[in-house]
């Protein structure tokens, strides 16, 4: 396998690993240390969920916003398939000689993954699509200048909307849960990961440059005249 079609391929599998992951443990809420900010309760879902941007936008800059705008809708397709399993394992009882106990637990763990998933889906849907918009607009209007800029521009901006949605969706009708607190963790969160993955995008873009550079010219060569 090329080198252009592996790496492709190891960031997609990141992206929808992480995201799989985030769906399935969307409902636990955790406290963890953060620097200058201090303990933020947040979802043990929010800590894989924020290199999905990372992925996204590494396969942006290298990759073309087409294969970008594609990831994210097969995220989308593989979120509804994963909710597909998790409700037909809860609707098939536990098998005779097996501990009945064993399906409130899968309940306990799994019941509530089906609005979650949905939830995140919706706000995922937003988030993404508008994250691989921001950042090949600020990537025009900035000439291919300043990776910072559209890294962060657009995974901060498209993180915004992704929080507010999801907390929305997921404790609206929830009164002993503070929403407008759980996006504020939640939202600050996620700028300190995206402002600490900015590296490893200029890593990434440095390192795969001349995957970047293939990318170019295969799209050269879609639209020169034959």
């Amino acid at each position: 396998m090329k080198r252009y079609d592996f790496v492709f391929l190891f960031l997609c599998g990141i992206f929808l690993g992480s995201l799989i992951i985030a769906n399935a443990l969307a409902f636990k809420f955790i406290q963890i240390p953060m620097p200058l900010v201090g303990p933020l309760t947040i979802s043990v879902g929010l800590l894989p969920y924020p290199i999905t941007f990372l992925a996204t936008d590494l396969i942006s800059e290298l990759y073309g916003k087409n294969r970008a705008n594609a990831l994210v809708f097969v995220g989308f397709l593989l979120s509804i398939y994963f909710l597909f399993f998790l409700k037909l394992g809860q609707w098939f009882p536990v098998a005779p000689g097996f501990d009945p106990e064993i399906q409130e637990h899968y309940d306990a763990v799994f019941g509530q993954s089906g609005r979650a998933i949905l939830g995140s889906m919706t706000a995922y849907l937003l988030a993404q699509f508008l994250d691989v918009r921001i950042f090949h607009l600020i990537k025009s209007k900035t000439k291919g200048r300043m990776l910072w800029l559209r890294n962060n521009g657009s995974t901060l901006i498209s993180q915004l909307v992704d929080t507010a949605a999801v907390v929305t969706i997921l404790f609206y009708d929830d009164p002993e849960k503070n929403l407008l607190q759980l996006i504020l963790f939640g939202y600050i969160y996620k700028v300190i990961i995206a402002l600490a993955d900015t590296p490893f995008f200029y890593l990434g873009a440095r390192i795969f440059s001349d995957i970047g550079q293939e990318t170019e010219r295969r799209i050269l060569a879609e639209h020169s005249p034959s």
